[in-house]
């Protein structure tokens, strides 16, 4: 495993390109964002997908998904929004929210099962750029841990996950409040798990 360091003000381009290349070869890394670190596959991969699901010991099938856009025109190439929905998310994003809507038929398999995706713009460098290079999502999902310094700190987490992930991009200590889910599958926008953000 490889631990990049890497920061939000001078981003390493040879550590994204280094990123990217092993999300493109199918192998899942960690990553900061504006909330947590997060574990990252290609979010078209179904195999990378399911790598991640085995990690966390949950079934693709039956637990939510979500994944990181660069902008709220790149959301909508992979989920179903209305005119409000669309108003909700330019006025908070990017930020620390998760929006679950509706999936599109383009995202992968492991989606198909629960017809809805979380997306995500978060407010981080970082993990803008990587979406960027990619020139796709990345699928996310938060690291688990049970001590806060295990959350927050890359050396920390690196021996956690070593030999599930390929490299860490470090950035430092990061926080260890998650994002504020907000679903909208239903008649109204419902916040299903208060997080880091305060919705507009």
């Amino acid at each position: 495993m490889k631990l990049l360091k890497i920061i939000e003000e001078s981003l390493n381009e040879r550590y994204i390109d280094i990123a990217v290349e092993a999300l493109l070869d199918g192998n899942i890394i960690i990553y900061p964002t504006d909330t947590l670190y997060a574990l990252g596959c290609d979010a078209l991969n179904n195999g990378a997908i399911e790598k991640i699901c085995r990690i966390k010991g949950v079934k693709s099938e039956k637990t939510n998904l979500s994944i990181i856009c660069e902008s709220i025109s790149q959301v909508a190439e992979y989920a179903h929004f209305d005119n409000d929905e669309f108003r909700m998310m330019k006025a908070n994003l990017p930020g620390p929210f998760t929006f679950i809507f509706p999936a599109m038929s383009k995202l992968p398999k492991a989606f198909k099962g629960r017809k809805t995706v979380g997306v995500r713009v978060p407010d981080d460098k970082i993990a803008i750029e990587l979406v960027h290079r990619l020139g796709r999502p990345i699928m996310t999902s938060s690291i688990e841990y049970e001590d806060e310094d295990y959350g927050t700190e890359p050396e920390l987490i690196a021996e956690r996950y070593v030999g599930d992930v390929s490299l860490i991009l470090d950035s430092g200590r990061r926080s260890i409040v998650p994002s504020t889910i907000i679903d909208c599958t239903g008649d109204e926008p419902e916040i299903v798990r208060e997080g880091k953000g305060v919705l507009k």
